[in-house]
């Protein structure tokens, strides 16, 4: 709100800046007979006065008659003239000639100095001095004062419209975090009722879309898995009787057909849930030494070559961390499969604890991911090009299910450049307050 009342604030406040400098001057250009009549009009008696005082007196007197003037109209000043000495246009001079005053305008159309004729010599001016720097300070309080109106007025206005866009952009970011119920609640009577309006009519589709997506989802995957199972139990009856070696081999690649269908319908069933706003995450104090090996000796079994070395780092501030482990260690699992299938022989798991939260980096020494493709990774079934193989690409919901499950814990997971030369898959998770 700041910046938008600042920014508003500026404009309003240099253009009545420039309006109460230029519009004045502007209108006093365009109406400057009218302005001169009228100054002329109402000092005409002061002007009469003063020059009766020089025709009474003696030319000789006049520079005494000057000095009591000057006393008397003091603080404007009395100066007495001669025509040819005075520094009139020709157009002044036509206007002394016929015994009218001269009068020239200062600020605002006001009177700066008016000149009268006397005889044909001799003319006397009477100048309007400057406002004196308190009056100068008061103006300038004034148009602070206006200023501070003005301030005080777009506060007033910008308020209402400060107050729900917050809390349209609030609903919004609920929204992206998965809350599909949240609505603005901003009322018909606001100005951006209409909006608003419009804004609850698309969250209410996304969520009924979302959601409709999500129970096909969960109802194709669950009714799939009992022929599955059916599948697999008739299959492994089939294979405890005595049959050939090559029907026996057939036999053998459709069980592994159908477990491989079977674990990408739990793949599916696991993305699904983790979709859930609902099921909010187990926070739970774990020792992370205790934790990472866990995560580790259940990937052992896992591993296609025997020869890959996998290090591990610790640079804890303190031994426990409080996390999802369920979440978290299916989000470690993933990731480490991952590097297994692409490293080279060697992989890095190095943690760091703060007071602000843990981050955990897997790093591995294979052939990395291409830049423009570290953030695509993370879609469903999206898989790079060398991972089209099933035998090391999986379904493409691994990195998904791991950046939802740590997402889930208000963390993230983004894909790097690893230092090993490979790929290094940085997680974070904040501490709980």
């Amino acid at each position: 709100m700041f910046r938008v009342l600042l920014r508003l604030y500026l404009i309003t406040i240099v253009t009545y800046s420039a309006a109460i400098y230029l519009i004045p001057k502007l209108t006093v250009l365009l109406f400057e007979h009218r302005y001169l009549d009228y100054n002329i009009e109402q000092s005409r008696g002061q002007q009469k006065l003063i020059v009766k005082q020089y025709q009474r007196a003696p030319v000789e007197r006049w520079s005494q008659v000057t000095e009591q003037l000057d006393r008397d109209f003091a603080p404007q000043k009395v100066h007495l003239l001669l025509r040819k000495d005075a520094s009139f246009t020709p157009a002044e001079e036509r206007l002394l000639e016929q015994g009218k005053p001269v009068v020239r305008l200062g600020e605002w159309g006001w009177m700066g100095e008016i000149s009268s004729p006397i005889n044909d010599q001799f003319v006397v001016k009477l100048s309007i001095p400057d406002d004196p720097l308190d009056i100068n300070l008061l103006y300038w309080s004034m148009n602070v004062l206006v200023g501070a109106a003005l301030l005080a007025c777009l506060l007033v206005w910008l308020r209402p419209h400060w107050r729900d866009l917050e809390r349209l952009k609030n609903t919004a970011a609920q929204l992206g975090m998965g809350n599909l119920s949240e609505r603005t609640r901003i009322p018909p009577s606001s100005n951006i009722g209409g909006l608003a309006a419009v804004f609850d009519t698309m969250a209410g589709d996304i969520e009924r879309l979302l959601n409709q997506q999500r129970d096909l989802l969960n109802a194709v995957s669950h009714e799939l898995r009992t022929p599955l199972t059916r599948l697999d139990f008739g299959l492994a009856l089939a294979l405890s009787e005595d049959m050939p070696q090559a029907g026996r081999e057939r036999l053998q690649g459709l069980v592994a057909h159908i477990r491989e269908l079977d674990e990408l319908v739990l793949e599916l069933l696991s993305y699904s849930r983790l979709q859930n706003p609902a099921q909010l995450p187990e926070r739970v104090d774990v020792m992370l030494d205790e934790f990472i090996d866990s995560v580790l000796g259940s990937i052992d079994d896992e591993l296609a070559n025997p020869g890959i070395v996998i290090d591990v780092s610790l640079d804890c501030a303190v031994e426990r961390f409080s996390l999802d482990p369920r979440l978290t260690a299916r989000a470690l699992q993933n990731l480490l499969r991952n590097a297994t299938r692409y490293c080279d022989g060697r992989i890095q798991v190095s943690v760091r604890v703060d007071a602000e939260g843990c981050e955990i980096c897997v790093d591995d020494d294979g052939i990395g991911i291409p830049r423009d493709q570290r953030e695509r990774i993370f879609e469903p079934f999206y898989r790079l090009d060398r991972s089209r193989d099933r035998a090391t690409g999986g379904f493409g919901l691994g990195l998904a299910i791991s950046r939802r499950a740590l997402e889930a814990q208000g963390g993230s997971l983004v894909a790097e450049a690893s230092p090993l030369g490979g790929a290094r898959f940085r997680v974070w998770l904040p501490t709980v307050g």
